[in-house]
């Protein structure tokens, strides 16, 4: 059997993730999340870990993204759009990153054998299969009700939120 690469890089789609830290009623902790993906399995080398985020204006989250640099996370950050809903007739907001999360994935490929990816959404379905047919691990983190069926189906290993909730909660409010 092939000697298993350990080298591990982590993507955070964290719009996404704070919804879904939010319909489970807790949140989780950036730094206990590096932490338990580096200690979970032995000889396990963090090369990179991104976290993307959609901002309200430049100055928005700031203090939030200088702590997760400072914890050794890349953060990609794009200013919110607001879209109007003709069947609701609401406005809403969104800052979609999939493209700026594949793009981080494919562009690094060479440096990891191993991803895990914070996201439910569904668009990251055919990215992950590319990525396995290169003997990629993928391992995906999301919650029952926000992890698309498609995208569950495509990974190696799926891991619900609440399953790791005492290992990476954020206790220090």
């Amino acid at each position: 059997m092939p000697n298993v690469k350990n080298r591990l890089s982590i993507f955070v789609d964290g719009n996404n993730m704070f919804y879904a830290q939010q319909k489970n009623g807790w949140f989780f902790d950036p730094r206990r999340v590096l932490t338990y993906f580096k200690t979970e399995q032995a000889e396990i080398t963090l090369v990179n870990a991104f976290w993307y985020t959609g901002l309200k204006d430049p100055q928005d989250q700031r203090g939030f993204r200088d702590a997760l640099i400072s914890l050794g996370y890349t953060v990609r950050t794009k200013i919110l759009k607001e879209y109007y809903d003709d069947s609701s007739g609401r406005y809403s907001q969104k800052a979609n990153l999939d493209i700026e999360i594949v793009v981080d994935m494919f562009n690094t490929v060479d440096q990891y054998d191993r991803v895990v990816l914070f996201s439910g959404d569904g668009d990251f379905e055919r990215a992950i299969e590319l990525l396995r047919s290169k003997n990629t691990h993928i391992t995906v983190v999301s919650t029952e009700g926000m992890i698309a069926r498609e995208l569950r189906n495509a990974t190696d290993r799926y891991i619900d939120l609440n399953d790791i909730r005492e290992q990476i909660e954020k206790t220090d409010y």
